[in-house]
């Protein structure tokens, strides 16, 4: 994890009081990854998730909510826009939010996120640019997954790359950024792989 703000200024939200990258060796991985951040979100985090098609977004929203012993069956919220997984326990519920359709902070606001944000963890895929707005702090995780010299051709190209495989070894990154007060002193490097994956923090 490399410090780039130490705490001792105002950080504007435009730049990451810190960042850290997490390697894995596949799906169980990242969930197991997932699932120790889980475990330190508290009610009123926001959570901004990005990766391509197939790189593990619903994934690893379920090892979050194992973190925070929500409900399981956590799914993609592509066609509801959002799902709300109850807490079994005493903690907040995950509010689940997919803004791909989405095209302005308005549309957001039309969802009413303001309304669960205080009481829940929420998690917003491709929310980068809609979503900042609601809080002063956030966390950005983007998931990376190598997809090969013939997907990197396909994309230079301009086509996309609709792979679905869930390869067990297959490796996955990912890339944590931390913005405002929330996350100045906290450190998620004991969210971490799981034992036997791989990791590399920058």
């Amino acid at each position: 994890m490399s410090a780039v703000n130490d705490g001792g200024t105002p950080n504007d939200g435009g730049t990451p009081v810190w960042e850290e990258e997490i390697r894995t060796d596949g799906p169980e991985g990242t969930q197991a990854a997932a699932e120790r951040i889980g475990r330190q979100l508290v009610a009123g985090d926001l959570v901004l998730l990005t990766g391509e098609l197939g790189a593990g977004k619903t994934t690893f929203t379920q090892g979050l909510g194992r973190g925070l012993g929500v409900r399981p069956g956590i799914i993609s919220p592509t066609f509801v826009l959002m799902r709300i997984h109850p807490s079994l326990a005493d903690g907040p519920d995950l509010v689940h939010v997919d803004a791909y359709r989405l095209g302005s902070s308005g549309e957001i606001d039309d969802i009413d996120l303001e309304n669960t944000m205080d009481s829940s963890v929420t998690v917003v895929e491709w929310g980068h640019g809609l979503v900042e707005h609601l809080t002063e702090s956030r966390l950005e995780i983007t998931l990376v997954r190598p997809t090969g010299a013939d997907a990197a051709q396909a994309g230079s190209a301009g086509g996309l790359t609709f792979d679905f495989d869930d390869d067990p070894d297959e490796e996955r990154v990912i890339r944590i950024a931390a913005y405002g007060p929330r996350w100045e002193h906290a450190d998620l490097r004991s969210a971490g792989p799981a034992e036997g994956a791989g990791s590399n923090e920058t």
